[in-house]
């Protein structure tokens, strides 16, 4: 066989052996492996540490308080281990506090609404009461700039209201077939009638709130709903003047219902917010020294900040309490591994990879002499896929570390060899860029994508934490035998690359793009 052979039918065998009711599995009477298992499975803290964080830190949006908190304690939890730790400034950005979000239906009747001041936009200095408008049909941009002036002092609505705030599995489920093909030809039509609503306008969606903030508008209502059960996205405003808030599928539906019946729908809003001006912004890495071969590195990857819609449990609260507990098991059962292992809980990923990228632009000893980095951003799910980036040798050495590794956990994993390499997405793609042998570890979603990505329901309850045991278990594995091999792993790279299906040409190895290292040099903000 060749060697892509060869590491094929290893995978296979490793998938496809029969398991034991019980115990782990293991291929050696490897200690430190069976001491990972003992300590990942039966003396795990990840439960602990992911209520403290997510529950009392809570949300930790880049350049907040709470991001500061956050930092501070991952730092004093790694000293109380034993372990070195510190947060390293990568840039500044805009400091911005959340307090509360009240938002009431006053006209035609009174209902307290779902909804909350989106992140990095302005406070109301007390209650503040306004008529609700949608944002009209006009025939032109004449015809818009004219009636600018009837929106001065109103709340404006800006977001298409949904055919129905029902997630489509249920549709497929209890809808006939007619009804099902009803509802999403009225969806599509509907969000082709306000594309059309805001084109005509004259400017662009994106400027569209600052467009409205000039204009003297008392406030913006929008609507980000991730389609699922009260799920709604809860990203960033860009008004500085005027606040910008969201409103759940439902609550909205309802008030623009009556704004576009003539109904007078008023809104009372109260929102404590305060800008903090520029305030540092940091990594936190921590560092296990290597003896043997101290110049060389296993990296573990996670990134630490979240958006504040919610506390940013699976996204990625979960990543964080993984990376921190490999950290905790290797101290206990590999103090002194032969190469340095090193933890990044990078600042900044949704703002566009900046700390990683960052950390990446400051150190290339480090991705220089990177052995392997083990990335997990996406939930709470057991990993359940790894590509290996394309990187062409790269499975050769998953294949003799998977070996190893309990098959209790290995058999929930499919693997892309040689695979493709990440241009964005989460932090590998920092390293990737430079040719550094990064890795994604990819989980099942439990509908990530759908209730917790981004939205007002990443909260501690949605965790499983026999996943995030067996992730342990994996990440402590691979990191210890990475850092074991006695080879290093190949820089070799796929010449071939397979076509892009958008535009059909050959896709290209990423470049390493600069990171923003302040708010003004975001194109995203």
């Amino acid at each position: 066989m060749n060697r892509s052979a060869v590491v094929g039918f290893l995978m296979l065998v490793l998938i496809a052996a029969p398991l034991p009711a019980q115990s782990q599995t293991l291929a050696t009477d490897d200690p430190v492996l069976e001491e990972i298992w003992e300590q990942a499975m039966h003396r795990s803290q990840t439960e602990g540490l992911a209520q403290v964080l997510l529950d009392s830190i809570g949300p930790r949006l880049t350049g907040s308080p709470g991001m500061d908190r956050a930092h501070d304690w991952a730092v004093e939890t790694y000293t109380e281990w034993g372990i070195e730790a510190e947060n390293r400034q990568y840039g500044t950005w805009l400091g911005w506090d959340r307090g509360i979000s009240h938002i009431d239906l006053l006209e035609p009747r009174v209902r307290s609404l779902e909804g909350m001041n989106l992140a990095w936009s302005p406070g109301t200095d007390g209650p503040s009461t306004g008529e609700v408008v949608v944002l009209p049909e006009v025939s032109g941009p004449a015809e818009f700039e004219a009636w600018l002036s009837e929106a001065e002092g109103k709340f404006v609505m800006i977001s298409p209201t949904r055919a129905t705030c029902r997630p489509d599995s249920n549709w497929e489920e209890y809808a006939t077939p007619e009804s099902l093909e009803r509802m999403r030809a009225t969806r599509q039509a509907n969000a082709e009638a306000w594309q059309r609503r805001v084109q005509n306008t004259g400017v662009e969606a994106f400027d569209l709130p600052l467009h409205l903030e000039e204009a003297g508008v008392q406030g913006i209502v929008t609507l980000n709903w991730s389609g699922g059960w009260g799920a709604n996205r809860v990203f960033n405003s860009r008004t500085r003047d005027v606040p910008t808030f969201e409103l759940s599928c439902e609550d909205y539906g309802l008030v623009f219902r009556l704004a576009e019946n003539g109904q007078g729908p008023i809104l009372r809003i109260d929102f404590e917010a305060e800008f903090l001006g520029e305030v540092p912004v940091y990594n936190t890495i921590a560092t296990i020294p290597g003896t043997e071969r101290p110049d060389e590195y296993v990296m573990l990857s996670a990134h630490f900040d979240s958006w504040d819609g919610s506390s940013g449990a699976t996204d990625n609260g979960t990543g964080t309490v993984l990376m921190m507990e490999v950290m905790r098991i290797l101290r206990e059962v590999y103090p002194n591994p032969k190469r340095t292992i090193v933890v990044g809980h990078w600042g900044g990923e949704e703002q566009g990879l900046n700390g990683s990228r960052a950390f990446a632009e400051d150190h290339p000893e480090i991705v220089d002499n990177l052995q392997a980095l083990f990335n997990q951003d996406n939930g709470t799910g057991r990993v359940a896929n790894i590509s290996m980036q394309g990187f062409v040798e790269a499975g050769t050495h998953f294949a003799r570390w998977l070996s190893q590794t309990p098959q209790e956990v290995t058999q929930h994993i499919e693997f892309s060899f040689p695979g493709v390499p990440s241009a964005g997405g989460t932090d590998h793609a920092a390293f990737v860029c430079w040719g550094a042998p990064a890795f994604s570890l990819s989980s099942l979603t439990w509908d990530y994508f759908t209730y917790t990505w981004h939205t007002n329901r990443d909260t501690f309850d949605k965790l499983v934490f026999d996943d995030l045991k067996n992730n342990a278990v994996l990440v402590a594995s691979l990191a210890y035998l990475a850092s074991e091999d006695p080879e290093r792993v190949s820089r070799a790279r796929r010449t071939v690359m397979p076509l892009n299906p958008q535009t059909g040409q050959p896709m290209t190895w990423p470049s390493c793009s600069s990171p923003a290292r302040s708010f003004g040099e975001s194109p995203r903000m």
